[in-house]
């Protein structure tokens, strides 16, 4: 049986409403055509297109194994947007990130995810230090834990500092055989006793195919040239390749993950 790729729906930034002054990338929450109301990720932000890629297959590479993200958009921006926006530094980000940007929708009454409150199931745990491990995701800390806690579940956001490899592409096929030696400083690492449990179950769905229907979602304008890479077909390949390979040889990461884990618990 085929694998559908994820259905990504396309919409129209209408009305920025507020800045999130979280981080470098100054995110917003912004009105679409749709009348929904959605998190926009820039991409004329610090970060650009990377971290807008990172942020789509982190979220679809989650869902693909059965954890709760919030749906993703791809939110266009017109020329005219943001013209009589009166904060300079606003404006110019506006201005740099015409075209298409990266839209999650908004939590509304959401809470961030606090250890110290409440405690998930250990195969919940496992399965997002897991994918965590597979995507090097540094941004999963008791400082920013990037989970919100949403109508009693568990949602999973920003996966825009994972991928960090891509930022130079120069020796990236070495990286999908390293361990992810700061899953030393996951915020869920000490709740996650089910680790080997998760490794099994993740790699079985995340097979090539489903792989290549995750990547293929990604963009043709967020795929600058990159002199590693012919054109962005290439590039996209580069990172199923990465992740197949990484799941292939997942015990490497495993392993430092549950090495890590002995030490903290």
């Amino acid at each position: 049986m085929s694998i559908q790729a994820p259905e990504i729906r396309q919409v129209q930034v209408t009305r920025y409403v507020t800045p999130l002054r979280e981080g470098g990338s100054l995110p917003a929450i912004a009105e679409a055509d749709d009348g929904f109301l959605y998190v926009l990720k820039f991409r004329g932000a610090g970060q650009g297109l990377k971290a807008l890629i990172a942020d789509l297959l982190g979220a679809e590479l989650a869902r693909a194994i059965g954890l709760k993200v919030p749906e993703i958009v791809f939110a266009q921006l017109d020329e005219a947007f943001g013209r009589t926006e009166p904060d300079e530094e606003i404006q110019d980000l506006l201005k740099a990130s015409v075209g298409l940007n990266l839209g999650i929708h908004y939590l509304s009454g959401s809470i961030t995810y606090d250890p110290n409150v409440s405690k998930l199931s250990p195969e919940l745990a496992s399965k997002i230090v897991w994918l965590d491990c597979l995507i090097m995701n540094v941004d999963r800390t008791v400082r920013n834990t990037n989970m919100l806690s949403w109508n009693q579940e568990l949602w999973l956001i920003d996966h825009g500092a994972s991928f960090y490899f891509h930022n130079s592409w120069e020796g990236w096929k070495a990286q999908a055989q390293r361990p992810f030696l700061l899953v030393k400083d996951h915020v869920l690492l000490s709740q996650a006793s089910e680790l080997e449990k998760a490794d099994a179950e993740c790699s079985k769905m995340l097979t090539n195919e489903r792989i290549q229907t995750i990547v293929q979602s990604i963009p043709e304008e967020w795929l600058m040239p990159d002199p590693v890479f012919r054109d962005a077909e290439a590039q996209r390949q580069a990172y199923a390749s990465f992740l197949e390979q990484r799941i292939a040889h997942s015990g490497i990461f495993l392993n430092a993950a549950l090495d890590a884990r002995k030490i903290i618990i």
